[in-house]
């Protein structure tokens, strides 16, 4: 698993970082050293996917309506910024799918499932109208969303 984080994370880094001026497969980059694990601790994958994701989140509030169809470069290979964006957002989630198969593998019974229980759909969606119906909203009302969760990562890094 922490060579998925590797990767990805060494991908966002490269991508992004001065990714309007700069192509976005950096000479800093290893990619075939991305898979192997050299971290030493759990809080050392969490310190570089959190790099990787702040490195996106920051080149994505560089962009605007000015430059958001100005062709930038991954490889050499000329994208536009949104079409470089929509092409690493499709790439992402494959890997964290890896992720989520990994731990649940590793958790096996004791998996926590990220969505719906099986065999839980009825009463979840009764759950759900009952929220709506009683103007309970909040801003992290998906089960997917965990933004705004400070227990999902814990006992994943120890």
């Amino acid at each position: 698993m922490a060579v998925i984080v590797k990767h990805i994370a060494g991908n966002m880094l490269s991508r992004w970082t001065d990714f309007l001026s700069e192509d976005g497969e950096k000479s800093w980059r290893n990619r075939d050293e991305e898979f192997v694990n050299r971290f030493e601790t759990g809080k050392d994958i969490l310190d570089y996917w959190e790099d990787g994701w702040k490195c996106l989140f920051e080149a994505l509030d560089q962009i605007n309506d000015e430059n958001l169809q100005s062709v930038i470069y991954i490889r050499g290979e000329g994208h536009t910024v949104l079409d470089a964006v929509l092409r690493q957002l499709a790439h992402y989630p494959y890997h964290i799918g890896q992720i989520v198969y990994i731990a649940k593998m590793m958790k096996d019974h004791n998996w926590e499932t990220l969505s719906i229980a099986r065999n839980k759909s009825q009463e979840f969606n009764n759950e759900m109208k009952n929220k709506v119906s009683n103007d309970n909203l909040n801003s992290n009302s998906s089960p997917v969303c965990f933004q705004n969760s400070p227990d999902i990562r814990g006992e994943y890094y120890q």
